[in-house]
């Protein structure tokens, strides 16, 4: 970092403002549509394989466009980059609800979805770049607003859709993320004429680096499980709960409860795992309330399903977790940028048959008992990887010397 100088704390508190706001938005636009799906579903008269894919978009667009997020940010910059996904965010939103035909619906989602992705995979370099000496903190901020927003979009779109035209109006309920990326890229106007771009020397590491390296592999696959589950929760929690008797309202309510425990959580969680001194036994005290939440489920929704959407809450705060160790197993902005990008791309792919499988399912068999006992059965295999995600080891370590010189 250069000197401390009024101008540069003023960068600095700049960009730290631009995070948390950006942080905020990268999840409305996947989240709104689950607590308004049927209404969505029925207005635009999709298909079941359209209503599936689109649950599914959010990790398809994560893993092709979040592939290219590295490439993008050392053409123009990191945050040119995450200006114009930021802009893509608002044009997506803002033009998805005023059409009626489903491919223009998904097409434009994509387009919200992408912008969010290319975001998503920039945010821990940007942390590393500005604050290299405050991981852990700014991790935790940024976590705590990206799980705020989570929450907001889950909880707040039926009560937006209340205020519209008609009696539960999801177009007017989504419009309002809309609104809220458009404030988000204000900060981002005045940070792109500083833009830095380490990532422009020629001895820079790229995903296709990172992909000859262990580590890589068992980050990317970690986080695929645990985007896998987190997308599937996202995206059928709240219908799990109205096909077990609960109003719109309420299941919007619920999966709020799973989305606001992590709100704290979010804050806590980096924290705890840049100090703690084997990440193993945090990552066994996260996990461990998956088989609560899908066994409780499976049992009974309709019986304390409070307690079931806190369960599973807890479970998806696995997120902050790895979004935090990408940050420590990399020496480097540069190393950071590239272990995030093929870590969430490749995780995303792993992750994006997902939700499509549990409505596949859920269609198939008719009941959502198989759906939820195969996520529950998938959670093992992401303890595992886990397990060898937390032992310390740094990228450039597992890279030839010629590539990890930066």
């Amino acid at each position: 970092m250069p000197p401390e100088t009024s101008e540069s704390r003023y960068q600095r508190a700049l960009i730290g403002v631009g995070i948390v706001v950006l942080a905020f938005n990268l999840r409305p636009a996947a989240v709104s549509v689950g607590p308004v799906l049927d209404e969505i579903s029925g207005g635009l008269g999709m298909h079941p394989a359209e209503t599936a894919l689109l649950t599914s978009l959010p990790v398809v667009c994560f893993a092709t466009v979040g592939a290219l997020a590295p490439r993008i940010a050392r053409a123009l910059g990191s945050h040119r980059s995450t200006l114009v996904a930021l802009l893509l965010v608002v044009v997506g939103l803002a033009l998805r609800v005023q059409v009626d035909s489903p491919t223009l619906f998904l097409l434009l989602s994509f387009v919200a979805l992408s912008g969010m992705a290319v975001s998503n995979v920039l945010l821990p370099s940007l942390v590393k770049l500005h604050f290299p000496d405050r991981i852990g903190l700014l991790t935790a901020i940024y976590s705590t607003a990206l799980a705020i927003g989570l929450t907001s979009a889950s909880v707040l779109t039926v009560p937006f859709s209340e205020t519209g035209a008609g009696p539960l109006d999801w177009r007017h309920g989504l419009l309002v993320w809309a609104g809220t990326a458009a404030v988000a890229a204000v900060p981002w106007i005045a940070l792109v004429r500083h833009d830095r771009r380490p990532e422009s020397d020629p001895g820079t590491i790229t995903t296709g680096t990172v992909a000859r390296t262990r580590l890589g592999w068992t980050m990317a696959a970690f986080f695929g499980l645990q985007a896998l589950q987190a997308y599937a929760i996202f995206g059928w929690l709240a219908q799990v709960f109205r096909d077990a008797g609960s109003s719109p309202h309420e299941a919007g309510v619920l999966l709020g409860i799973t989305t606001a425990i992590g709100i704290p959580l979010s804050f806590v969680i980096p924290g705890l795992t840049v100090r703690a001194r084997d990440q193993r036994w945090l990552l066994t005290g996260i996990m461990a309330f998956y088989p609560v939440g899908y066994l409780g489920l499976v049992v009974g929704a309709d019986t304390v399903p409070w307690l079931w959407a806190a369960a599973l809450g807890i479970g998806t705060t696995t997120f902050p977790f790895i979004l935090t160790l990408i940050s420590l197993r990399a020496r480097t902005p540069v190393g950071t940028a590239a272990l995030s990008g093929f870590t969430q791309s490749t995780g995303y792919l792993i992750a994006a048959a997902g939700p499509f499988s549990v409505g596949a399912l859920r269609d198939a068999t008719g009941s959502w008992t198989v759906p939820l006992l195969v996520l529950l059965a998938l959670s093992v295999p992401q303890y595992l990887l886990g397990l060898l995600a937390s032992r310390p080891a740094y990228l450039e370590d597992q890279l030839e010397p010629r590539t990890s010189k930066v």
